[in-house]
C-alpha cells in the first residue's frame, strides 16, 4: 500500500500543476486498492515486477514521457523505458532496492533516483555510492523526506486527544495481529478517561458501550489524516511512512514496529529523539502511551524536535525534480 500511496500522491499532484498530464498506473489486480484507483490502470495479476511482459507492451504502445518505477521494476522494464525515449525515476524505500539502483547498469539507465526517506534515517551516500556517482554523473539523486499533506493552515495549538493510527491494515509475516493490538490498546486508553481517535481497520467488534470516548473513523483521505496529525496531542503509530508522517506534523510519535524493516527506521527516529518506541503489544502500548502522557516535559520536548527536523514535502521534491521534464515537452 505505501507505494500506490506514494506514487498516487505524486500523480494527483502533477495533474494539479500539469492539467493536461496523462497519468497511468500498473497494478496486481489483487491489490485491495486496484478497483478504487483515480486513475487510468492496467491491471496484471500479481505485482508489476513479475509481469515484465505487459509493462514492456504497455511502454512501447503508450509512449509515456516519464515512467516512475516505485520501489519495483526488473532491468528488462527500465531498459525498455529507457530505450523508448522517456525519462526514468527510481524510488526506493528499502535497502535492497537502493542497492539495485545503485548497480552501474541500472544507474545508466535511470534519470532520477529518489530516496523515499530522509537522510538521517535512509543514511547518506555511501563511499561506493558516491564513487560510482562520480563515475557515470547520473542519476541525480534526491531525498524525498515525507509525503505529507500540509494543509494551508496550523492549528492555534494541540488538541486533548490521542491518535491511534496502525496503517493500512495489511498483515505483516509475524505480525498478522498488529491491527487489533492497536485497536485494543486504543480502547484501554478510552476507558482509562482519554480521548482517543482511531484510523484504520476495526476487524473485531465495534466499540462497546461505555467507550464514547473513542471513535473509530475508519480509513481516511490523506489530507483529513494529516490534519488530526496536526490536532492530536500524542500518535500511536507503526514505523513506515506514517510514522515519517506524524513527525512531519510535529507530534510526540510513539512507535510500534509491525514489519523487519521498520525497527531500523523507528532505532533511528529514537536516536534522533523524535519517537519513542513501543512493542507490538496493547498493554505495552498503553504504558508507553501514558508515561509520556503523565510526563508533560518529555512530550513536549518530543514535538519540539520533531518540529525542527523540518522535513520537506516529498511531493514537492517530486514536482521540482519533473518540473524540467515535463514543462520541455
Amino acid at each position: 500500500m505505501g507505494e500506490f500511496a506514494r506514487s498516487a500522491a505524486i500523480a494527483r499532484a502533477v495533474q494539479l500543476r500539469w492539467p493536461g498530464a496523462a497519468v497511468r498506473f500498473v497494478l496486481s489486480r489483487e491489490a485491495p486498492y486496484a478497483a478504487a484507483a483515480p486513475f487510468p490502470v492496467t491491471l496484471v495479476a500479481s505485482s508489476a515486477t513479475f509481469h515484465s511482459a505487459a509493462v514492456i507492451d504497455l511502454i512501447r504502445s503508450w509512449r509515456p514521457h516519464i515512467v516512475i518505477f516505485d520501489n519495483a521494476g526488473r532491468t528488462a522494464q527500465l531498459t525498455a523505458a529507457h530505450r523508448s525515449g522517456a525519462r526514468v525515476v527510481y524510488i526506493s524505500a528499502r535497502r535492497r532496492q537502493r542497492r539495485k539502483a545503485f548497480r552501474l547498469r541500472w544507474m545508466r539507465l535511470i534519470d532520477e533516483h529518489w530516496i523515499a526517506y530522509p537522510e538521517f534515517i535512509a543514511g547518506g551516500l555511501t563511499l561506493s555510492e558516491r564513487l560510482k556517482h562520480r563515475l557515470l554523473r547520473r542519476p541525480t539523486v534526491r531525498y524525498l523526506d515525507v509525503i505529507f499533506s500540509r494543509g494551508t493552515t496550523m492549528p492555534p495549538g494541540r488538541g486533548d486527544f490521542v491518535l491511534v493510527v496502525p496503517g493500512g491494515g495489511t498483515g505483516h509475516p509475524g505480525a498478522e495481529d498488529a491491527s487489533e493490538q492497536f485497536l485494543a490498546a486504543a480502547r484501554t486508553l478510552a476507558e482509562t478517561g482519554l480521548d482517543v481517535r482511531y484510523v484504520g481497520p476495526t476487524r473485531s467488534a465495534p466499540a462497546p458501550a461505555g467507550s464514547s470516548r473513542l471513535r473509530l473513523l475508519g480509513a481516511l483521505p490523506q489530507a483529513e489524516l494529516a490534519e488530526l496529525m496536526r490536532e492530536a496531542r500524542l500518535i500511536v503509530v507503526n514505523g513506515g511512512s506514517t510514522l515519517l508522517q506524524a513527525i512531519a506534523s510535529g507530534a510526540a510519535c510513539l512507535a510500534v514496529p509491525i514489519a523487519g524493516d521498520q525497527r531500523e527506521r523507528i532505532r533511528r527516529c529514537v536516536a534522533a529523539g523524535v519517537a519513542v518506541e513501543a512493542p507490538r503489544s496493547a498493554p505495552e502500548i498503553v504504558a508507553k502511551s501514558k508515561a509520556l502522557l503523565d510526563d508533560e516535559s518529555s512530550r513536549a520536548a518530543l514535538a519540539q524536535r520533531a518540529q525542527s527536523l523540518a522535513l520537506a514535502d516529498g511531493v514537492e521534491v517530486a514536482l521540482s525534480a519533473l518540473s524540467p521534464y515535463i514543462e520541455s515537452l
